[in-house]
Order: structure tokens, then sequence, then C-alpha cells
């Protein structure tokens, strides 16, 4: 049996991968598929198999994944100048044309009922999915930990903590463990199609309190409208960035990522972990 995974130099390929070389022996039954693939071989060592795959060149992409039995396909980040349908499509038809058995996909939260912006291509490639008669599991993550890291850097500096979501609430936790999930579900005999993966449910204001106890910082704890939290925002993140953060306050301030699942848990056969002990995780040293 051999495993592939995609976008494999990025933060989730880079957990999913070293998990697999856990799981899996021996290790040169693991592919990992990515642009760059000299960055791949120092990054995994020579017992894992570097191959080329970027999304925007399917022909490339059929030949990497020739000999390929179940392939991790995650998904690419919008705004590049193919857009990132065409970039899933390239990757659907590219593994059916290997003949690859089985995919696992990385979603988005009830892709398929949301009428949230940011769900319409991932809709759109579990459409594909299903169409190409492969195998497939949608492993639909909810909020990464990691994508607060702006919040908890200001609070941690003392900060106001700004937002607008209100009281919506989402499902983080670590990508480290959406990853670890998402190799179970690709190395498991007989999955499940669609997987709601997340962690319980906290508003920013849990957060936010959160940080205080575990900063030990007295930081202002400010709910306000878009306009004041894009202004805000101003200070100390890119053009651009600016909307596309105060669009997911306004996803999260709509119910869009609130949701009842115990499909991380389960899977891990273990409880998330508390959101006080993720947000310990993230001031601890990196390991050397």
């Amino acid at each position: 049996m051999k495993y592939a995974v995609t976008g494999s130099t990025g933060h989730f390929g880079k957990y999913a991968i070293s998990y697999l070389q856990k799981l899996i022996q021996p290790q040169d039954s693991i592919v990992a598929l990515a642009r760059n693939v000299e960055k791949a071989k120092k990054t995994f060592g020579e017992n894992v198999e570097a191959r080329p795959g970027t999304y925007e060149d399917p022909d490339q992409l059929t030949e990497s994944l020739k000999g390929v039995d179940r392939l991790l396909f995650i998904s690419s980040l919008p705004g590049a100048v193919m857009p990132r349908i065409d970039q899933h499509n390239n990757v659907v038809q590219a593994a059916k044309a290997a003949g690859v058995k089985f995919i696992a996909y990385t979603s988005f939260p009830h892709a398929d009922t949301t009428e949230a912006p940011l769900a319409a291509d991932h809709k759109a490639t579990e459409t594909l999915l299903k169409k190409s008669g492969i195998a497939h599991a949608f492993l639909r993550n909810n909020w990464y930990l990691e994508n607060e890291m702006n919040f908890v850097e200001e609070a941690n500096n003392g900060e106001p903590f700004v937002y607008s979501a209100g009281d919506g609430k989402v499902g983080w936790a670590p990508e480290e463990l959406y990853a670890q999930a998402a190799v179970t579900v690709l190395t498991t005999d007989q999955p499940k199609e669609v997987y709601e993966f997340a962690g319980p449910m906290h508003s920013y204001d849990d957060l936010a309190k959160v940080l205080q106890r575990v900063t030990g910082k007295d930081f202002e704890i400010a709910s306000v409208s878009d306009d004041e939290f894009m202004a805000n925002l101003r200070k100390y993140v890119p053009d651009k960035v600016d909307a596309a953060m105060t669009m997911i306050q306004k996803l999260i301030r709509n119910h869009d990522l609130e949701e009842e699942t115990t499909d991380l848990a389960d899977v891990l056969r273990k409880p998330v972990p508390s959101l006080e002990k993720q947000v310990r995780g993230l001031f601890k040293e990196p390991a050397k």
C-alpha cells in the first residue's frame, strides 16, 4: 500500500507526513508531493519519496500519482492565479487517471449545505470527487487555533483584544490534531464518507478570557462592529488581509462554524484538549 500527501511542505502536510512516518512501515511507501521537491527531500529525509506535485500541472500530477493507492488531498489556498477549483479539478482528474483508489480531502464544515462564501470551492470539490467514482472521505475541518495568532500576540503584548464575531462560536483545535485525524482516516480500512472535525465550541470572548488567564495580562476585551474591527487590524496586518479576516469574523458571527460533533475526538480516540490547554500549548517553546 502506497500513501501520498499533497502540499506536503505546508504546515498541515508536514504534520501529516510526520504522523504517517510513525504509523507506516516501511517509510518508502510514503510519497510527499510538493511544489519544491528539494525542500520536501530536506524536510522528510531519504526514507520518504518526494515527487513533484504542482496543482496547476495535471500531467505532472498524473505521473507523480502513479502507484499511489491512498491520497491525502490538502486543499490549496484561495487567491492564486489559477482558480482554486481548477487546481482541485486537476488533482481529482490526475488521481483518477493514475488509478488512485481512495482520497481523503480537507474540506469545510457542512460544505454541502452551508451558504458561507468560503465553502463554495470545497462544495464544488466534493462534487468532483463524488462524480470521479474514486472512494473518498470528506474531512470537514472546523478551525485551527493557529489561525488566531494575531489575537494571541496582541493580547500577549497587553493590547486590546478586538473582535467582531459577536457571540458566534468556533470549534478550535490545533492544526496538528486535525492532521493526525486526517492520517488516521487515510489509513483506516473502512472510513466514513463525511467527518465533521471540530474541537469544543467557544466564542471569542471565551478565547480572550482564556488568554487573560494564560498570559496574566489584564487587557481590554472589545466586541465591535466590522468597520471598527478592520480599522484596528490595519495597525498590524498587511493590506487585503484585514478584509479577509473581517469576512471570517462575519462568517463566525453568522454561526456558520457552530456544530455539534464528536468526530475529531472519536477518530483520535481521545478528548480534544480544553481551550485553555490548547492556548498554553501555543506558548510552549518548540522542541529542538
